[in-house]
This record gives structure tokens, sequence and C-alpha cells, in this order.
């Protein structure tokens, strides 16, 4: 068996909120595609956005802990001594670089590049990536296994049921053009 090197990831709020977006993330992280990390302040943004569009307390609750069952060791603690000591654009993002460091992830997954400037992030051996280059970078590295965890996330997308090129067209559509052009030359 090849032996491939599994990248550590913050995921950041953005990401994970919605759910097209984390879908795709979490079933290339449940095929060990990469580590996922996030922290508590990331899943209290994400339940607050999603009370905020409707859905109930509990409803929200539920999904956060059913991401941290699925992936018990993605909750990063003890983040908390760094963030006072780090300095970013948006000091409210700081507990997401804290994470990266104290988990050793080399990635932050954001689509806020802005708030996370690269020259600073190098000095923690740590770079950004939109979901998109993300994503898509899987592909180009895994295309094999990155292609079989879409097609059986598409098995489970019942409600209604959809095609892996409806898929696409849909990934194409909110921004994630780079990830859907590498999978449709797997199709």
């Amino acid at each position: 068996m090849i032996h491939r090197e599994k990248q550590k990831v913050v995921l950041d709020t953005n990401v994970i909120y919605p759910v097209i977006v984390r879908d795709i993330l979490f079933w290339f992280a449940h095929y060990d595609l990469f580590i996922p990390h996030w922290t508590e302040h990331i899943f209290q943004e994400w339940k607050r956005i999603l009370i905020k569009k409707g859905i109930s307390e509990n409803q929200a609750t539920g999904l956060v802990e059913r991401a941290n069952y699925a992936f018990p060791n993605a909750f990063v603690k003890d983040y908390h001594f760094l963030t006072d000591q780090l300095t970013l654009p948006d000091q409210n993002d700081c507990h997401v670089l804290a994470a990266a460091i104290v988990s050793k992830s080399s990635i932050i997954v954001t689509n806020n590049l802005k708030d996370f400037p690269e020259s600073y992030l190098k000095t923690f051996e740590v770079t950004t990536k939109t979901a998109d280059t993300f994503l898509a970078d899987i592909i180009i590295k895994y295309p094999d296994l990155a292609l079989d965890a879409f097609l059986e996330m598409i098995k489970y997308k019942k409600n209604p049921p959809i095609s892996p090129i409806e898929m696409l067209s849909i990934y194409k559509r909110i921004g994630l053009s780079q990830f859907s052009d590498q999978l449709t030359l797997l199709l």
C-alpha cells in the first residue's frame, strides 16, 4: 500500500456553513483525503448562522454534535492562549490561526483570504486556500479516491435525488468552478 501524507487542515466557518460545500469537505475527510480541524469558536459561529437562517437550535446543535462525532479528533482544544498573541486584520479570526498552529495544520480553508495575510501566516508555516482551490487540489492529488467519495456522496442525496452532472453544475454555480472542472474530467 502506498503511504500518503494527509494534510491537516482547519476549516473556517465560511466553508462549513454552506451545506453543499460542507458535504463534500466532510466526504473527502471521511475518505481520509485530509484531516479536518475546527474549534469551539468556529462551531459556535456556524450554529449562530444556522439559527439565523431558520434552523432550530436543537437541529443546529445536532449538526454540530454529528460533525464532532464523525470526526472526534477534529476538535482543537487549548488554543485560546495564542489568540491574544496573534495579529490579523480581523482579530476575531485569530482563533482560526491559533487552531492551525496548535493542531499543526498547514492549511486554513477559508473563502476570506484577505483576513489571513500570506506573509504573516508563513511565519507559522500555514497557508490559506479557498474551498475551490483546496478541493481541486485534492482531486489532482487523489483522483480515484476523490471521485469515489464524490460518487458515494451523490448516492446519499435522495431528497431530491441528484445526478453527478447536476451536482457539478451546482458546484460551478456556487463558485467551485476549479473543483467542478477537475471532477468533470474524471467522469
